[in-house]
């Protein structure tokens, strides 16, 4: 897996190095046990991950992410999930998405920590 670096030098040679978060898709693959995403993802599902999976991934995130709270930062990570043909709790990840909109997963998502 790729992870971001940042070297900084200073004016005074001084060197800082910064090790930055995997990119969303990384860890979305990584946790669905797959090597590389689908080539036609609104077609061919090549994974799946859990609400824990996808709240876990946005706690890694959580300083990238725009979202002000957990809720909608699964909903963040599972719109990557969408691109990468990977499914959220066996169902496609855009209905995932509605379905937390509902307040379906609000119960589980209460025993999660931001």
């Amino acid at each position: 897996m790729q992870v971001p670096i940042k070297v900084i030098v200073d004016d005074n040679k001084n060197v800082t190095i910064e090790v930055g978060v995997p990119p969303t898709s990384a860890l979305v693959l990584q946790e669905a046990g797959i090597q590389k995403g689908s080539g036609r993802p609104n077609t061919e599902k090549v994974g799946n991950i859990t609400v824990q999976q996808a709240a876990k991934i946005a706690r890694m995130k959580k300083d990238d992410l725009l979202a002000y709270e957990l809720k909608t930062g699964i909903k963040e990570v599972t719109g990557t999930a969408v691109t990468c043909g990977v499914t959220v709790e066996g169902m496609d990840a855009r209905d995932f998405q509605k379905k937390v909109d509902n307040g379906d997963y609000d119960d589980i998502l209460a025993n999660e920590e931001w």
